[in-house]
């Protein structure tokens, strides 16, 4: 009798699913949350309007045709982007591309996401939380663009002023460090300054070129974001020091010499694979691995900067679509 009830037992065993396997399809992988034959609905959460969601909707259909991108975009308001996750969320979305407007805001949303069993791939911006990739261009790469693109439009040897992002950001702090192994023992770092508000670079720098002995003086200004240039450009014009060579970021140089730029291409392109991969429960290699503070070794995919001059050349590296003027920087 026991001998029987045992092999009932057993029978009944073999015929349930695995534990976390129930819903899955015949052949899927342990973990998977989409299935490319089939398609998946892809939420993209960005902090403001730019050509990434066009592009990224074009790279994502190229590689998975049944597929739906469900876009939000935040217009810079932190709280309305968290409602925008909790609505995918609880709308069944299992993948989220998210360009955080603040990425350390952004780790309640991450963990309520993979708490519901969604993969969450960090655009743009390294948002905390345990993210299962990440996406951006490569902020060490853009330091030391901007910082050879300033050395190239110097026409004296004098000393340069640097407008870095906000200390606290890891991305800016990624990009001050490129920019300084380059010049560093080359040229002599006369001014900087961390700024949280890129609208403040404009008056502090008049001001520093003007202590530094004049615009004759300076070698030039470098600058972290668009913003930032936008205001230190309109500042110097202004104060007759339109000739100091001036290197911004992202967007067309305009009133600058030179701008280092995202590809923002690339970078869609990169993040609709990671899309793909995660969602298929594989396991996800990229050009490195970092770490956002509560979590380690996130496999991050690192698009190369391109740079453009003011007369409109771009670099060799040049090849993809400039982010819109005013779209929120790194």
């Amino acid at each position: 009798m026991g001998r029987r009830l045992a092999g009932v037992c057993v029978l009944l065993l073999m015929s349930l699913p695995a534990c976390g396997q129930g819903g899955r399809q015949p052949g899927a992988k342990l973990g998977a949350v989409g299935d490319v034959r089939e398609g998946f609905t892809v939420g993209l959460l960005l902090p403001g309007e730019g050509p990434d969601r066009s592009l990224f909707t074009r790279a994502l259909a190229s590689l998975c045709p049944r597929c739906h991108v469900r876009y939000a975009n935040a217009s810079g308001d932190r709280a309305r982007q968290a409602r925008q996750v909790g609505r995918m969320l609880a709308d069944g979305v299992r993948v989220l591309v998210l360009g955080a407007v603040d990425p350390e805001a952004a780790a309640p949303w991450v963990a309520r996401a993979k708490l519901s069993g969604a993969k969450v791939i960090a655009y743009d911006r390294l948002a905390n939380g345990p993210v299962d990739a990440y996406v951006a261009t490569d902020p060490a790469r853009v330091g030391r663009e901007q910082a050879l693109a300033l050395l190239g439009a110097m026409k004296v040897a004098g000393p340069v002023l640097l407008v870095n992002g906000p200390a606290a950001d890891p991305y800016a702090s990624s990009v001050k460090r490129g920019l300084h192994a380059v010049l560093d023992g080359r040229v002599t770092v006369g001014w900087e300054r961390d700024l949280t508000r890129p609208g403040d670079a404009g008056r502090e720098v008049v001001a520093a070129v003007a202590a530094l002995g004049g615009a004759a003086k300076v070698g030039g200004v470098c600058c972290a974001s668009g913003a930032a240039a936008q205001a230190v450009a309109a500042e110097m014009a202004k104060a007759g020091m339109a000739g100091v060579p001036l290197i911004g970021y992202d967007g067309r140089p305009g009133a600058r010499t030179a701008a280092v730029r995202t590809d923002v291409a690339a970078q869609a392109a990169a993040a609709a694979r990671l899309v793909v991969e995660v969602a298929g429960g594989r396991t996800v290699y990229g050009t490195a691995v970092v770490a956002n503070g509560t979590t380690v070794s996130i496999p991050a995919v690192l698009v190369p900067p391109a740079v453009v001059t003011k007369a409109g050349a771009p670099t060799a590296s040049d090849r993809g679509t400039v982010r819109k003027q005013g779209a929120p920087p790194h």
